[in-house]
């Protein structure tokens, strides 16, 4: 388990958090890779390449959810996603979406470990809202309409083939200034 020591921001700003599965490091390179072709995209600043499997609700500064995280990881047996084909959430997002037959039982009990309100549940996609993907690129980092679809194109044959690979860990992520997240912590599944 790597752990970095919490950082403190200035400024009163409230800290966020959010759990993620990250890829294989080279196929997280070349993704990285391909979102800095488009010098509008600002995604790759925000955090490294992930699939978001428990956003930001309910994970807030008194840490007290960590400890239920890792106990559901702890509980939660080791699984296997595959990366699959590009598409988009409207003209907004490109992503790379994700199947596994485990990962939506793994987001509910994360986010029943942690048990945010429903109504900031729904705002973050959680529960029957989640789409497990992988972010390529979004409108609100800078990109247009126009080089989302154009990045979609793109991915389906710059990112192929796409990988199958073992989930071992999560990764917690710390925002440390704001739309800026590093690693917190990694935690093993069963």
């Amino acid at each position: 388990m790597i752990s970095i020591r919490r950082l403190k921001i200035d400024g009163g700003m409230t800290v966020q958090y959010f759990v993620g599965i990250v890829p294989p490091t080279d196929y997280k390179e070349r993704i990285v890779e391909f979102q800095k072709r488009w010098q509008s995209n600002r995604t790759w600043e925000v955090a490294e390449p992930h699939i978001t499997v428990k956003a930001q609700s309910g994970l807030g500064d008194d840490l007290r959810w960590l400890e239920s995280i890792k106990r559901t990881c702890a509980s939660f047996p080791r699984f296997t996603v595959s990366i699959d084909q590009p598409k988009t959430f409207g003209e907004a997002v490109a992503y790379l979406s994700v199947e596994s037959s485990e990962i939506h039982d793994f987001h509910e009990r994360l986010v029943e470990a942690v048990s945010p309100p429903p109504e900031v549940m729904k705002q973050y996609m959680e529960m029957e809202r989640f789409i497990p993907h992988l972010t390529l690129g979004q409108t609100h980092w800078g990109m247009s309409s126009e080089e989302i679809s154009e990045m979609r194109s793109f991915a389906s044959i710059t990112l192929f083939p796409f990988p199958t690979f073992s989930v071992d860990f999560i990764r917690v992520f710390q925002e440390i200034e704001k739309n800026t997240y590093i690693l917190f912590e990694d935690i093993d599944l069963a």
